[in-house]
């Protein structure tokens, strides 16, 4: 997927290159959980291949699938917003490749070089302004058909 939110476009080569030094590779066979909502956000993900579904609790049902990420897309973002918690689980769908990142590290990071964390900040920013979007079109979907519900 090529999109403004993608590390490879939303970030310049030398803030892309200097993160990418911290970059570690892991691979997660189906059905494994990368995090789980509630729990400590202090680690994040570069996919590279494969499928990560992000889903939502939903008490006495399995979880809900919100959104499924693919490559090159960022798989969490609660890491930078204190405090620090999932707001939302991830599973792999698929056999997945990716670049795992610590968070603490990033952060440090960014607080010492104030231009790369404005980076980091506005790549993370678009990530979640994107899935915000996305969430608010589905719902549009699934709850007000189009032509109904206008106004007159």
């Amino acid at each position: 997927m090529t999109s403004a939110t993608t590390m490879t476009t939303a970030l310049e080569p030398e803030h892309r290159e200097r993160l990418m030094r911290l970059a570690r590779e892991v691979s997660f066979e189906p059905g494994t959980h990368l995090f789980e909502e509630g729990r400590h956000a202090d680690r994040f993900w570069i996919v590279r291949t494969g499928t990560v579904a992000l889903d939502l609790r939903v008490p006495g049902r399995r979880p809900a699938v919100i959104e499924s990420l693919g490559h090159g897309e960022l798989v969490g973002w609660s890491w930078h917003f204190p405090p620090y918690i999932w707001h939302l689980g991830a599973k792999a769908t698929s056999p997945v490749r990716a670049w795992e990142f610590d968070a603490e590290t990033v952060r440090e990071m960014c607080a010492a070089d104030p231009e790369f964390g404005r980076a980091i900040a506005v790549w993370i920013g678009r990530v979640v302004a994107q899935r915000l979007h996305a969430s608010r079109v589905r719902l549009l979907d699934l709850y007000a058909p189009y032509g109904s519900g206008g106004l007159t």
